[in-house]
């Protein structure tokens, strides 16, 4: 591959990164907004409660939604390479009929089971009729994730780009004023109109590009079956997954407090949750480019080592201006009664680093139709975040967490990259090492900064400067590999030679 053509892919990765990036960020930007405003308003504890019934929900989802959302990119994005308007008519047909279905079989299971959510989940109150009026979510969640698979796989980028920034906004001006009013007792209402909102944004766009018809034709659902089998490892990797999220807060809630799982929570989104704005591009631009391209072992490993060598450059910098600046971030984004989970923040941010480096390997499975792969390494993660977040707590508390976070990451890397060595011929490239041992040293001086020095004119010296040392350091190498610098100078000269 000539050097045009690198420079060119590239750019293309840290296009498609900066764009969902930026759109992530303007949505970070709005829900820090949204997560001050509901942080005043309900506290630690009723940040609790969101979050149980958050995490509740999601795992009723994720056990009964078929994998469509993700088993449909990989079949849509192959079609869709290859040309295939036929095929690709059929598949949005079968996507959409069983999207029905599953949006149906999970709102009945919801509703059934409701006596036995609110048991497992809180074991103080009666909260059944509170998971009947969430049962439409389920049903929502299912039907939004077939149609947003849909224009995943048809890389419809800036479709998907609009909806998310429309989303945040319309969570903003809908829920903050709920909560204003009513308190606590908006949660459940809340919740609900954030997620029709988000699906009639999502269908608004889908229908539009690709008209509705009815999708419950002859012999649609049987020639679906193979996309669903797929998918089962799916579920079961989301069940797994929302299912050690349930355990943990529900694990806090039983052992300690709302307090503790809302204190937990808001620790959790700053880093884990917050750094997506980076991992955005993966699931939308990454994975279908990485799908249509499974066959060839050449051209996988090097679509994955120039997502992780971009990751890796972009996440760098910010993880250590985050790391110096959570004191002050963590009161402005929520409030002073957050204070207590600064440290779990600070240690997780290295879990994040890791995960820039592990996430786009986690996608060869997935690509590859491997899903009894994907459902192992997936199990093995949940399995041993749950019990190392439960012996971490009962040792350290919230920090605790952070710690335990932060070696189930680290562990879950070297089995990922081992995995998919001897499973898919993956072989990390040079420059993946080189630079994540470049960029390391600056989040661990970081670190060192905050254990001990105590002096804030120091501090803030140390720290400002190890963040412009890494920055400077991925904006070079990131020049000399891409042609967007001269792309964006061009610009910038031909609309002022027309000023």
């Amino acid at each position: 591959m000539g050097k045009r053509e690198k420079s060119k892919d590239y750019s293309h990765v840290l296009k498609y990164t900066g764009l969902f990036g930026g759109v992530q960020g303007v949505n970070i930007l709005v829900g820090i907004a949204r997560n001050k405003l509901v942080a005043e308003i309900l506290g630690p504890a009723g940040m609790g409660l969101i979050s149980l019934f958050n995490s509740t929900i999601n795992l009723i989802s994720n056990s009964t939604n078929l994998g469509i959302s993700m088993s449909a990119v990989k079949s849509i994005s192959e079609a869709y390479d290859n040309k295939d308007e036929e095929k690709m008519r059929r598949i949005i047909s079968m996507v959409r009929a069983w999207s029905i279905l599953t949006a149906v079989a999970g709102m009945a299971l919801c509703i059934f089971l409701s006596p036995w959510l609110s048991r497992w989940t809180f074991g103080w109150g009666n909260h059944t009729l509170h998971f009947i009026f969430l049962s439409p979510v389920v049903a929502i969640l299912a039907l939004t994730g077939g149609e947003m698979s849909i224009l995943k796989g048809m890389r419809r980028l800036r479709a998907l780009a609009k909806i998310s920034v429309y989303n945040v906004v319309a969570a903003l001006f809908t829920s903050v004023p709920l909560y204003f009013f009513f308190g606590e007792a908006a949660i459940v209402p809340s919740l609900l109109v954030m997620a029709l909102t988000q699906m009639l944004l999502t269908i608004g766009f889908s229908w539009k590009m690709f008209p509705f018809e009815n999708p419950f034709g002859k012999g649609v659902i049987g020639k679906g079956m193979g996309m669903v089998k797929l998918g089962v490892a799916f579920v079961l990797a989301g069940i797994l997954g929302s299912g050690a999220d349930f355990l943990i807060r529900s694990f806090l809630s039983y052992n300690s407090s709302l307090e503790t799982v809302g204190l937990y929570s808001a620790g959790y989104m700053m880093t884990m949750t917050y750094a997506s704005m980076v991992f955005s591009a993966m699931e939308t631009d990454f994975f279908p480019r990485l799908s249509a391209n499974h066959h060839l072992v050449t051209t996988t490993n090097t679509i994955v080592n120039r997502q992780i060598e971009v990751s890796l450059l972009l996440v760098a910098p910010m993880l250590v201006f985050f790391i110096i600046g959570v004191p002050i971030l963590l009161p402005l984004l929520y409030s002073g009664k957050f204070t207590p989970v600064i440290g779990m923040v600070q240690i997780t941010v290295f879990a994040i680093f890791m995960r820039a480096i592990k996430l786009p390997m986690a996608y060869l499975p997935l690509a590859k139709g491997d899903s009894r792969s994907y459902l192992l390494l997936e199990g093995i993660y949940d399995i041993l975040l749950v019990i190392a977040v439960v012996l971490a707590f009962l040792q350290w508390g919230l920090l605790g967490c952070g710690i335990a976070i932060t070696i189930v990451g680290f562990l879950d890397f070297l089995i990922i990259l081992f995995y998919t060595k001897y499973k898919y011929g993956y072989r990390m490239s040079v420059n993946v090492k080189t630079y994540a041992l470049m960029q390391l040293p600056f989040c661990v001086l970081a670190y060192a900064v905050v254990a001990f020095v105590h002096n804030q004119w120091v501090y803030w010296i140390l720290g400002v400067l190890l963040g412009c040392a890494s920055l400077f350091l991925s904006v070079h190498i990131l020049r000399q590999k891409t042609r967007l610098w001269q792309s964006i100078k061009n610009r910038f000269n031909r609309r002022f030679r027309h000023a």
